[in-house]
């Protein structure tokens, strides 16, 4: 009979693709994971993975178990949500990928609010400006701008949101007053570094008229912080300006950008109770936040 514990551990490494990157979500060395993966292949009488320049790599008879772990995993997350907890009360360990702007200045209070209403629950918040893959179990729920085009994945939208262009006060005050989208031409622009935008729907710089940006980060925040530095002007998320004091939205009839936030969950999950509470948690408090700050925005 296979042991659960030996299954988590090929299912981490099928999805780190090493051994050391497992085992640092396992919190376990690298060596030990070696040594269960070795006691669960002789288990099995046949190779789970071949190693390559690239990693481990599942072998046919590697790829055959992944999705009969993967019903384990869901049998034991099932179990857990039976059986742990307090009547209610949501409990155990959730991560949300999701892009910097909506890591920093949405999720910090609606997660926030979401563990006060549950106390055993332990969220983590990994803000990358990346895609996140979910088949790899780099998050149990992922926040994008775009919806996915292909995997076994389920897309829920959650809210628009809305960017301006804008600077800071001072910056304003220094420099020529900004009417029209002419005006913009000699105005330092600050946006994303053009071959690090990993999503079309932050492609803005053709939506301000401008010819190219002068200071550029592949992070939203640094942006802002560039923006509140008074180093020029940039498109900013709505959301974002109540927390940076100091910075004006300029030209809101002729440069107004409208987004969509999209919840994204592997398919496999969605016999979860505990995540569809999660997530429904998540969209209304995301809805409620982004609306609260743009209204004061």
């Amino acid at each position: 009979m296979l042991d659960w514990d030996d299954l988590r551990i090929f299912l981490a490494v099928a999805r780190a693709e090493s051994l050391s990157g497992a085992g640092r979500g396992l919190k376990l060395d690298a060596a030990t994971v070696g040594r269960r993966v070795a006691r669960l292949e002789e288990q099995l009488g046949t190779r789970l993975f071949v190693k390559s320049p690239q990693g481990y790599a599942l072998t046919d008879a590697g790829g055959r178990l992944m999705p009969h772990a993967e019903a384990a995993e869901q049998a034991m997350a099932g179990a857990t949500e039976d059986l742990g907890g307090a009547a209610g009360q949501l409990t155990g360990q959730l991560r949300i990928g999701a892009p910097d702007g909506c890591a920093n200045y949405l999720l910090p209070q609606v997660c926030a609010a979401i563990c006060d209403d549950h106390p055993g629950l332990e969220i983590h918040i990994v803000a990358l400006p990346r895609v996140f893959n979910l088949s790899k179990r780099e998050a149990d729920l992922a926040i994008a701008v775009s919806p996915p085009a292909a995997g076994r994945l389920t897309v829920q939208k959650l809210t628009e949101y809305h960017l301006h262009l804008a600077a800071h006060r001072d910056y304003l005050a220094l420099h020529p007053a900004i009417s029209t989208r002419a005006d913009l031409r000699g105005h330092r622009m600050i946006g994303y570094i053009p071959d690090m935008i990993f999503d079309k729907e932050l492609d803005y710089l053709a939506e301000t008229g401008a010819d190219a940006v002068g200071l550029a980060s592949n992070s939203v925040s640094v942006q802002m912080q560039m923006i509140r530095a008074g180093a020029g002007l940039g498109i900013v998320h709505d959301f974002a300006i109540p927390s940076t004091p100091g910075v004006r939205k300029v030209l809101t009839q002729e440069v107004s950008l409208t987004r969509t936030l999209w919840l994204i969950r592997h398919a496999d999950d969605r016999r979860s109770e505990r995540l569809a509470r999660l997530s429904e948690a998540l969209a209304i408090g995301i809805r409620r936040e982004v609306a609260r700050l743009e209204a004061l925005a």
